[in-house]
């Protein structure tokens, strides 16, 4: 097990050159279980029913009062090419949701927040995710985002009224958009 990022708790697992997360298994309580589950590319549907594996993301509000989106990869899986307004992913084996969002709130955007803000716990049966929803409140040079490689290839600071014309776009990411539902009730 080899480990980088932020401390100790990014634990990766190489198996014949393909790097694999190791995640902890939680219940629909959302208490871990002591149970790991080695992801590989596309195999999160075979964790067992009645399991979740943690999942952040993390909407990035600036103190001006903009709303950073960015461009997903044309090599996405997912939406490729997309516009979305979270940066997030999972979190590794041993690692709690806070530093989960700290670390990939970091290695996608570059940017450290002021302050997170949790604002929803979801659970999704179909990926078998536990999604933690955070606001994160930053106070950068709005041109310091990093994009990360494979992950991002834009971004674009939006205003109040740029991110709810995304957000109810054709366009739009709406997993995403259903996890901030009452937050973006909130600015209408």
């Amino acid at each position: 097990v080899a480990s980088r990022g932020l401390g100790d708790v990014y634990k990766r697992q190489s198996h014949m050159g393909v790097k694999q997360e190791i995640w902890d298994l939680y219940d629909r309580d959302g208490n871990r279980t002591g149970e790991t589950f080695v992801r590989a590319f596309g195999n999160y549907k075979t964790i067992p029913l009645g399991r979740y594996h943690l999942t952040v993301d993390l909407l990035v509000l600036h103190e001006d009062g903009t709303y950073l989106l960015t461009k997903r990869s044309d090599d996405k899986d997912i939406y490729p090419g997309y516009w979305e307004a979270s940066a997030g992913g999972a979190a590794v084996s041993g690692e709690e949701p806070l530093k989960a969002a700290e670390r990939e709130l970091f290695e996608e955007t570059g940017l450290k927040a002021d302050s997170l803000e949790l604002v929803g716990v979801i659970f999704r049966d179909e990926g078998r995710s536990m999604y933690y929803s955070y606001i994160a409140k930053v106070s950068c040079d709005k041109d310091s985002i990093v994009l990360q490689e494979g992950e991002t290839t834009d971004y674009k600071w939006v205003d109040k009224e740029g991110l709810l014309a995304y957000v109810n776009s054709e366009h739009t990411m709406t997993n995403h958009n259903k996890r901030y539902e009452k937050y973006f009730n909130t600015l209408v």
